[in-house]
Parts: structure tokens; C-alpha cells; sequence
């Protein structure tokens, strides 16, 4: 369905879950690129911008945290951006669906900066903006928890560290994977390689750039810490490891000659000192003199 909000001849078209209406209604009503419209059927792979005549075509990658799975999955956002108008399309993020709403409850907010109010370049400013401040709190959520995996780190719940450490991982690899590309895109615009519709626009994409960088350094330091996290956290758990095996192996070397006495003698066979009837207790001796004296050997050598 087509949902439109009108500023005097600017309009702002929002289209969700498109169907073959609201494209026809795209290719009745704009000169649109026959590829651009297909795009719009489809999960494009890369953020990317089609520069054209009059209008241009951006497809753009935002974060989104599944509270099921605790993973990040990634939204697509498609946008139309002509002079007179700006059109989302698709399973947008729902930022930009928030954000429709609350505009058109209150299009007047949209329209109170003097120099970008009521233009299309202020609207897909507003709407970057939003979805990188909604972003940025995802990645200060991540944040979070990456100190809680900071304070597990020493305790004995292994199986759930690793769970979190895994999946902290993988959420950095997908928001490199979603942020690395878009640097370059958003550097086109504060560079002024894209134009836009208004004038003296570098500053509002500057922003727009400095808080993406931003969180694009905060991402990377994230992943370096985890990394840093996990190779100390492989660390303790080998460590703990060969405490373990230590100990196991202590025991072992112990109850190795004590197993050699007691089945020499368990035998049936004739064996010195064997019908005494000290011969039970003098074994029991020996047996306690071995331990005490490997116990005694492992502490001089520091072993235990």
C-alpha cells in the first residue's frame, strides 16, 4: 500500500511490503529505471547509489537485533530521492516506518529547519539520521554486552562464555559487513560527488558521515576487544586444562605402584612373607609409605 504525506508540492511516498500495485503505481506515476523497480522486488546484496538525470536511486543496509536469537540480522531500506519527492520502499527498517507515522501526525516538525525544511534532502536527512541514532544504540547495546562478558570471564560457566563470545562475533562480522561499503557511500555525499536539491548541503552530510564513522570506530574496537577476550578466555580454559590433567596425573603416578603390590600379592601363587600373618598390615605399610613418599617427592619438585 501507497501512504503518501504532502508538503505542499513535496510528497513523501511510503510503500511497505510492496506488491504489484505499488509498483505499477511507480511506473505509472515516475520515470523510474526499469532495473531500479526490479531492485525493488528483490534483497539487493550491497548499499549502493544510481545517480540519474532527475532522481536518484539509494539502497541502504541498517542493523537490527533479533531479541529471539540475540543475533543481527540486516534491514534493507530502498529510497527514491527526486526534487519534489522521496519514496521508501520495501520490507523497510522500522525506523523509517516510526518515523513515517510520526510525520504525519506532525508534518510540521519536518518543516522547521530554514534551510532543509520542506525539501526532499531535509526528509532523507531526517530519516538517516534516524536510523543512525537507532543504530548507534544497538552498537552501544553491544557495548554492554561486551562488559558482561568481560565480568563472566573468570567464572566457571565456560559453555555460557563461549555461547556469548560466539555470538558477539558474529554480530561485529555482520555490522563490518553491513558498515564497510556504506563508509563509501556516505562519503559521496560529504564529499559532493552527490548533489543533491539544495545548496550548501555538506554540513548536514558531514553529520551524517561523522556519527556513521563513529560508530564504525566503535564496531572496530569492539572487535578487537572480543578478540582479545576470547584469546584470554582460550588461555584460562587450557590453563584449567592442564591443571586438570596435573592433578589426574598425580593420582595416576600414586595409584600405579599401590595397583602393582596389591595384584603381585592378589596372585595365587607362593610369595615371600605371604602366609605371615603380619603380611596384610606390612602391605598396608608399604602402601602408605609410597604415598607419603611420592606426595613428599612431588612437593620437593614443585609439582603440586
Amino acid at each position: 500500500m501507497v501512504d503518501t504525506i504532502s508538503f505542499g508540492v513535496l510528497k513523501w511516498h511510503h510503500i511497505t511490503n510492496p506488491t504489484v500495485e505499488d509498483m505499477d503505481f511507480l511506473k505509472n506515476n515516475f520515470q523510474f529505471h526499469p532495473l531500479d523497480i526490479e531492485d525493488c522486488y528483490s534483497f539487493v546484496q550491497r548499499p549502493k547509489i544510481d545517480e540519474y538525470d532527475d532522481y536518484y536511486f539509494l539502497v541502504l543496509h541498517f542493523p537490527l537485533l533479533d531479541t529471539r536469537s540475540n543475533l543481527i540480522r540486516t534491514e534493507e531500506t530502498k529510497i527514491f530521492w527526486g526534487h519534489d519527492f522521496l519514496i521508501t520502499v520495501g520490507n523497510s527498517h522500522y525506523v523509517v516506518q516510526d518515523l513515517f507515522n510520526l510525520t504525519k501526525m506532525n508534518p510540521e516538525e519536518m518543516e522547521e529547519d530554514e534551510h532543509i525544511g520542506g525539501t526532499s534532502d531535509g526528509i532523507l536527512y531526517h530519516v538517516l539520521n534516524r536510523m543512525l541514532k537507532e543504530t548507534f544504540l544497538l552498537v552501544e547495546r553491544l557495548g554492554t554486552q561486551l562488559d558482561a562478558i568481560n565480568r563472566d570471564l573468570f567464572s566457571r560457566k565456560s559453555e555460557a562464555t563461549i555461547e556469548h563470545i560466539s555470538v558477539f562475533r558474529k554480530n561485529i562480522i555482520q555490522l563490518n559487513t553491513m558498515f564497510k561499503p556504506q563508509i563509501k557511500l556516505f562519503n559521496q555525499f560529504e564529499n559532493g560527488d552527490i548533489k543533491g536539491y539544495v545548496e550548501d548541503m555538506e554540513d548536514y552530510w558531514g553529520n551524517i558521515l561523522d556519527f556513521y564513522q563513529k560508530m564504525w570506530d566503535m564496531v572496530d574496537d569492539y572487535g578487537e576487544l572480543v578478540e582479545g577476550l576470547s584469546r584470554t578466555f582460550d588461555s584460562l580454559q587450557a590453563n584449567r586444562t592442564n591443571e586438570i590433567m596435573r592433578v589426574l596425573t598425580i593420582i595416576s603416578t600414586i595409584v600405579l605402584p599401590l595397583t602393582f603390590f596389591t595384584g603381585l600379592y592378589g596372585m595365587n601363587v607362593g610369595l615371600p612373607f605371604a602366609n605371615q600373618s603380619w603380611a596384610f598390615w606390612g602391605l598396608i605399610g608399604v602402601c602408605v609409605f609410597t604415598i607419603v613418599f611420592l606426595l613428599f617427592f612431588f612437593k620437593r619438585k614443585r609439582w603440586m
